[in-house]
C-alpha cells in the first residue's frame, strides 16, 4: 500500500468516526467488548480457563 493510500485510508476512518453521534460510538464500542472472551481464555486457552471456572463455579456452591 502507498503511503498516500494509507493517510486517504486512515483519514476516512477517521471522518467516519467523528460524523457518528456519540452514543452510536459507545454503543459499538460496548459490542466490540461483549464479543471479546475473557481474559483468561484470551491469554491462556481453554483448558485454564475451564479449569477456572469449575473452581470459581465449586466456591459459589459451598
Amino acid at each position: 500500500m502507498k503511503t498516500n493510500d494509507y493517510i486517504k485510508y486512515m483519514t476516512q476512518t477517521l471522518v467516519k468516526y467523528a460524523d457518528q453521534p456519540r452514543e452510536e460510538r459507545k454503543r459499538q464500542r460496548l459490542e466490540r467488548k461483549q464479543m471479546k472472551g475473557s481474559f483468561w481464555y484470551r491469554w491462556f486457552g481453554i483448558l485454564p480457563y475451564v479449569l477456572y471456572s469449575a473452581v470459581r463455579r465449586k466456591r459459589n456452591f459451598k
